[in-house]
């Protein structure tokens, strides 16, 4: 199981990872100080796991499992110092909910609880994309895809390995993969997992913020309503 510890103290996490090292069948994915970063590598690290704790600048660890709520990975145990947020906590469908200083007996449990329910909903089988390249096949997991652009005749697929020219249109994939790609606007789509929130520019524009990416590809005035109620949805 890869865990990410998402803390704004320094002590905090090392102690969880010193923890996590008692813990058989875990593996540290990575260590970060506030939700924004943890959002910014769920892509990349895609960790099962997330130790979260509540009060930290930005965005705070309540509104981060807010986002991530209905998804089967990664799943959210709190840690923290605060007991009143137990209920939301909860609410927001976490797994368990530790009170700072964390004990191993503790958290060996919650890793256990989480553990179950990963192994009770599955990875879903991911889709792939098929391009050619140098007159060689080759196919791309949708899970490893940022984004999907127009670009004249061809679909340009920027992944986490780099890019490639596809033949389908973004009107096939988006028929194709109804439920795991979300139109942005009418030249990009991007896989719906990765869409993990909004930044609202001066200027009235909006761009999508993507897990795992600095990449923040525009959203149409036409699309942000739907984009909007999906991202209350999850």
């Amino acid at each position: 199981m890869r865990v990410l510890i998402v803390d704004d103290e320094p002590l905090a996490r090392a102690r969880l990872a010193a923890l996590l090292g008692e813990c058989d069948g875990t593996d540290i994915a990575g260590s970060v100080g506030d939700g924004d970063a943890a959002l910014d590598a769920l892509g990349e690290l895609q960790p099962d796991l997330l130790l979260l704790d509540i009060n930290m600048p930005g965005l705070d660890g309540t509104a981060l499992a807010a986002r991530l709520a209905g998804r089967a990975r990664p799943q959210v145990v709190f840690c923290t110092a605060y007991e009143n947020h137990a209920l939301h906590a909860f609410e927001l469908g976490a797994v368990d909910y530790l009170l700072k200083p964390v004990r191993l007996e503790r958290l060996r449990e919650a890793v256990q609880r989480a553990r179950q329910r990963l192994d009770a909903t599955p990875r879903e089988p991911s889709g792939h994309l098929h391009a050619r390249v140098r007159g060689e096949q080759v196919r791309v997991a949708l899970d490893e895809v940022i984004c999907l652009l127009a670009e004249e005749k061809y679909v340009l697929v920027r992944h986490t390995g780099g890019e490639l020219l596809i033949d389908e249109s973004l009107r096939q994939l988006e028929d194709a993969y109804p439920d795991q790609l979300t139109r942005l606007h009418r030249n990009c789509l991007v896989p719906t997992p990765r869409l993990v929130g909004l930044k609202n520019l001066p200027d009235g524009r909006v761009l999508a913020r993507l897990a795992g990416t600095d990449l923040s590809p525009e959203v149409s005035r036409r699309n942000l309503p739907a984009v909007r109620k999906l991202l209350r949805m999850g």
